[in-house]
C-alpha cells in the first residue's frame, strides 16, 4: 500500500492565515460581530502580564487550528482595548467568549486545561458526536499498528485526516506508519509540511523526536561499535554508539538495555549524556509504548540504588 497522505492530509492541517488575529476595539464589529455570521468566533480576552494566559491561550490557537475553519479565534490584549474589555464586562483574565450569529453565546473565565477548551469548541460547533467517532477510530488505528498490520492503520489514519486534516493523533500516526514501514524519507517529508504550531503537539513532537534520533545512529557501523566495546566493556562511548545505532533500526529494546547498562556503570558519564538520552527515546516512543515503560521502570529502579 502507497503510504502517502493526500494533498489535504499532507498539509498537516495548515490553515488558511485569518483563522487567528489580533482584534482591536476598531476592528472587533468586523472580525468578531460580522464574521460569526459565517462561522462561530472564539473571542480571547488576555493580560501580557497574566500568567494563565500564556498557557491558555497557545492551547486555543491549535485547537482553533486543528478545527480546519469550521471555528475563529479573535485574540484581545485588555490592556490596549480596555473599553471593549468593559464593554464585553471582563472582570478578570484570561476570559473567553463565543460568538454566534453575532451575539455571546458561551462564556468560560479563568485557567482551562486542553480538555475544557476542545469541549467548549466542541458546544460551539456541534461536533461532539464526530470528535466521539475520531476517538474511537484512532483507538482502533494505534492497535492496529502495534499489532503490525500497518495497512489497516494506515487506511484508518487516512479516513480520519479525510473529516478532520489537522487532528494531530492521525497525523502523528500517519508518520509512525511511515517508520514502521521503512518510509523514513516519506515521514521526513510529511513533517517538513506540517506547520510550526501543530508540531509542538505532543504525538507530533515524540515523532520528530524518533527521527532525530534514527539520524544520528544511522552512519554508525555497529559491528565496530560493538568490537570496541568487547575489547573494553567500561568504554561508554562505544556502548553509547551502539545503542544509538539499534535504534536507528527501529531495535529500541536494545537501544535502551545498552543505554541503562551506561546509567548502571557510571551515572555521570558524558555529563549524565546516557539517562538523558534514554529519556529521549522514552518519550519518543510515546506513553503507550511497552518497551518505553519497561525503560522507564528499569530506569527508576536502577536510580533508587
Amino acid at each position: 500500500m502507497d503510504l502517502i497522505f493526500g494533498d489535504r492530509a499532507a498539509q498537516g492541517g495548515n490553515a488558511a492565515p485569518d483563522l487567528v488575529k489580533d482584534v482591536t476595539t476598531q476592528t472587533f464589529m468586523q472580525d468578531v460581530i460580522d464574521a460569526s455570521m459565517q462561522v462561530p468566533v472564539i473571542v480571547d480576552f488576555w493580560a501580557p502580564w497574566c500568567g494563565p494566559c500564556k498557557q491558555l491561550t497557545p492551547l486555543l490557537e491549535r485547537l482553533v487550528r486543528g478545527a480546519q475553519g469550521r471555528v475563529k479565534l479573535a485574540k484581545v490584549n485588555v490592556e490596549e482595548n480596555q473599553q471593549l474589555a468593559q464593554q464585553m464586562q471582563v472582570r478578570s483574565v484570561p476570559t473567553i467568549f463565543a460568538i454566534k450569529g453575532g451575539r455571546p453565546v458561551d462564556m468560560i473565565a479563568g485557567a482551562q486545561g486542553e480538555r475544557e477548551l476542545a469541549a467548549f469548541i466542541d458546544r460551539l460547533t456541534g461536533n461532539a458526536q464526530m470528535n466521539a467517532q475520531i476517538d474511537a477510530m484512532l483507538d482502533a488505528a494505534r492497535a492496529a499498528l502495534a499489532d503490525g498490520d500497518i495497512g489497516q492503520a494506515v487506511g484508518l489514519y487516512q479516513q480520519i485526516l479525510q473529516v478532520a486534516p489537522g487532528n494531530p493523533g492521525a497525523i502523528a500516526g500517519f508518520l509512525r506508519c511511515n517508520l514502521a514501514a521503512g518510509r523514513v524519507d516519506k515521514a521526513r517529508e510529511i513533517l517538513g509540511q506540517i506547520p510550526d504550531e501543530l508540531k509542538k503537539h505532543p504525538e507530533i513532537a515524540a515523532v520528530a523526536a524518533t527521527l532525530e534520533l534514527a539520524a544520528e545512529g544511522g552512519n554508525i557501523d555497529p559491528e565496530a561499535a560493538k568490537a570496541r566495546l568487547d575489547a573494553d566493556p567500561n568504554d561508554h562511548q562505544a556502548r553509547f554508539d551502539l545503542a544509538m545505532s539499534a535504534y536507528a533500526r527501529g531495535d529500541a529494546a536494545t537501544a535502551l538495555h545498552e543505554l541503562l547498562e551506561i546509567v548502571r556503570r557510571d551515572r555521570s558519564w558524558n555529563e549524565d549524556g546516557a539517562r538523558k538520552r534514554l529519556l529521549k527515546i522514552i518519550e519518543a516512543l510515546g506513553p503507550a509504548d511497552p518497551v518505553g515503560k519497561a525503560g522507564r521502570r528499569q530506569l527508576q529502579m536502577i536510580l533508587m540504588v
